[in-house]
């Protein structure tokens, strides 16, 4: 039997790390890069990157809800095709993206303000 155990982080609220963490960092941050031990990561090529999307396995957890949406918009996007709840999405995530990069904060993700 496979059980999946999920944690919660606080990354606002982290524990303090203790002395012997706090050694291994600066042990680690000291350490010079050719005696850093890449033997077990396998050496990447500039053509590995050709093809790269970023986000590609990235999924936003989906909440649904009512919106009252004005009828002539509502319009315009069901007469682009299918997909205007995908489309509704996007212009709101542009919308939101461009108001983060413009005031510099951030949303909380659960919709908590």
């Amino acid at each position: 039997m496979n059980k999946t155990i999920t944690y919660n982080v606080d990354l606002a609220n982290m524990p303090p790390l203790t002395e012997k963490q706090k050694a291994e960092l600066m042990m680690l941050a000291n350490l010079p890069d050719d005696q850093i031990d890449y033997s077990d990561i396998p050496p990447v090529k500039e053509d590995f990157f050709k093809n790269a999307t970023r986000g590609h396995f990235y999924r936003p957890v989906k909440s649904s809800t009512t919106v009252r949406v004005d009828a002539d918009v509502l319009a315009w996007l069901k007469g682009q095709g299918k997909g205007y709840q995908t489309r509704i999405n996007a212009i709101l995530r542009e919308a939101m993206l461009h108001s983060m990069q413009r005031h510099g904060g951030g949303a909380k993700a659960d919709g908590a303000s």
